[in-house]
C-alpha cells in the first residue's frame, strides 16, 4: 500500500512541474507579443497580448500572420 502512496505522490509532482511550465511558456508567449507588437505593428500592442491571453495558440499564429507589418 506505501508504494502507491508514493507513486501518486510522483505523478502529482510532475504534474506541478509540468503545470508550471506550461504557466511559464504563456507568459512568455504573451510578453513577446506585447513587446513585438509595439515595435512592429500598427495594431495596438495590448490588444495583441489580449488575444495571446484568451487563444494561445490561436493568438499568437493570429498576430504573427496578420498583426505584423510587412518590411
Amino acid at each position: 500500500m506505501p508504494s502507491t502512496v508514493l507513486l501518486q505522490g510522483a505523478v502529482g509532482a510532475i504534474g506541478v512541474l509540468i503545470g508550471i511550465l506550461f504557466l511559464v511558456v504563456g507568459i512568455a508567449m504573451i510578453v513577446w507579443t506585447y513587446t513585438d507588437a509595439k515595435k512592429n505593428s500598427t495594431h495596438p500592442a495590448f490588444l495583441w497580448a489580449i488575444v495571446v491571453f484568451l487563444a494561445p495558440l490561436l493568438g499568437l499564429l493570429l498576430y504573427v500572420l496578420l498583426g505584423r507589418n510587412a518590411r
